[in-house]
């Protein structure tokens, strides 16, 4: 474990001290694309941070090689050379997709070479159980189709679901946390070393996503871009196929009799096959939504809009911190729920704990708002969000010496609401929707219904 978590440490501290540079680096070459209508920042922002997360993704893997235990994962597999292999190249198509804006088919293609090039050196699903049925062994053009299906829907999933800020590496950053101990437990509890690089994978994703993370929560100063969601959303499906299509269910005989009763009654609590849908249920629903929606308009499933679940979170008036937290809490409570689906009775009751305070948390976030007030000597030692404000003046007419001695409270409500009367309301803007998860809720125009558009 510890040679794991020095893994994640390096690789978060190098994705995290390379991020400001990598942003006063996106802001030289002109990497901060102008804002589209499906944006909900404000203002331009650079793009790119997904190099940082490449050399992170680097450092981690070779600090791995160079430590006693987790070396053994280097010399007995070439998995983690697999990974490095088509992480480079998803990695250089989303660099001139972040600069160039490329296009969406010319990225599919190179989706399916980078999932190839993992394929070809190994990293590949062999065999799937089959419950009733036992493991069923697959042919090579079956096992790479279904592995490039993997790596791409997954790598979209993930890019799709990359519209708030940090959003993309908290959902990932969650999942991977429920994937590492999901296949430690194979690794250490069952003694399967088929389990250790996407042990290591987990731990290094998680890395990954905690070093950017300081970077990119609201208000973000840099976005990953492409290069960046679909990279980690390749680390992600590398590691749901290491332990999904490596490792035979057999060798945990947890059961007696045949192979085809074991598989049968492992299902879906021990074998590896239930996590790694678990893991992008949420960005894999968002796709499948996004697909159905846009083709349904008759347009291109590849056509941007705004009909994500975290822009509907945002059209129904909950501010941008407050839609990310709900996001983060759905996908804990699938991985960890389906985590502790996993494990036995005796230790149940740790990750069932885990569930039910994420479902506490959700029930919280979803109860109607409310503002906290600190009291008078507190006040200097909270955020300026939970301070007493003083209430706006407006500004008298000259022409009426009257109103400036007795103000009219009526016509300084009219005053205020013509004032603002002709102003777009937009969702995800600070004091719009409020800057924080405990501001006031406010009415948002629905502009489809009024027929207007972005």
């Amino acid at each position: 474990m510890r040679e794991y978590l020095l893994t994640l440490c390096i690789t978060a501290a190098v994705t995290y001290l390379l991020t400001g540079p990598v942003r006063k680096f996106a802001i030289v070459a002109g990497a901060m694309p102008e804002i589209r209508a499906r944006d909900v920042h404000r203002e331009p922002t650079p793009r790119l941070g997904g190099i940082a997360m490449f050399f992170g993704l680097c450092a981690g893997l070779l600090a791995a090689d160079h430590l006693t235990n987790l070396n053994e994962v280097f010399e007995k597999s070439n998995e983690p050379r697999a990974l490095l292999s088509g992480a480079a190249l998803i990695w250089l198509i989303g660099v001139l997709d972040d600069k160039f804006e490329i296009d969406a088919l010319i990225k599919l293609g190179g989706q399916m070479i980078a999932a190839g090039v993992m394929v070809v050196q190994g990293l590949t699903i062999l065999w799937l159980p089959v419950p009733g049925v036992g493991t069923v062994a697959l042919t090579q053009w079956q096992s790479t189709l279904l592995t490039v299906a993997l790596v791409v829907i997954t790598i979209n999933a993930v890019n799709f679901v990359d519209g708030l800020d940090g959003l993309a590496a908290g959902m990932v950053c969650i999942a991977a946390a429920a994937f590492f101990m999901y296949t430690y437990r194979l690794w250490y509890g069952y003694n399967i070393e088929a389990a250790a690089p996407a042990t290591l994978f987990a731990a290094v994703l998680m890395g990954m996503c905690l070093g950017f993370l300081p970077h990119n929560m609201h208000p973000a100063r840099i976005f990953m871009g492409d290069s960046g969601s679909m990279l980690i959303g390749l680390v992600l499906a590398a590691g749901a196929i290491s332990v999904t299509g490596q490792i035979d269910p057999d060798l945990m005989n947890l059961f007696s009799g045949s192979e085809r009763n074991t598989v049968h009654q492992m299902v879906p609590v021990y074998i590896p096959l239930l996590m790694p849908l678990t893991i992008i249920a949420i960005p894999a629903a968002d796709l499948i939504l996004a697909i159905v929606r846009r083709t349904w308009r008759g347009q291109s499933p590849f056509a941007a809009d705004r009909g994500h679940l975290h822009h509907r979170l945002l059209e129904i008036g909950h501010s941008h911190s407050r839609a990310v937290l709900i996001m983060y809490f759905w996908s804990a409570l699938i991985g960890f729920g389906a985590l502790a689906y996993s494990v036995n009775s005796a230790s149940m009751w740790i990750v069932l704990g885990v569930a039910l305070l994420s479902f506490l948390g959700l029930v919280l976030l979803l109860l109607p708002r409310f503002t906290p007030r600190a009291p008078r000597w507190a006040e200097q030692f909270m955020p300026p969000r939970y301070r007493r404000r003083p209430r706006p003046v407006t500004a008298p007419d000259a022409s009426t010496p009257a109103a400036v001695e007795h103000p009219a409270p009526a016509a300084t409500a009219a005053g205020t609401a013509a004032g603002t009367s002709g102003a777009r309301v937009r969702a995800g803007v600070a004091g719009v929707n409020g800057a924080t998860a405990l501001g006031a809720r406010s009415r948002l125009l629905d502009e489809r219904k009024a027929g207007t558009s972005r």
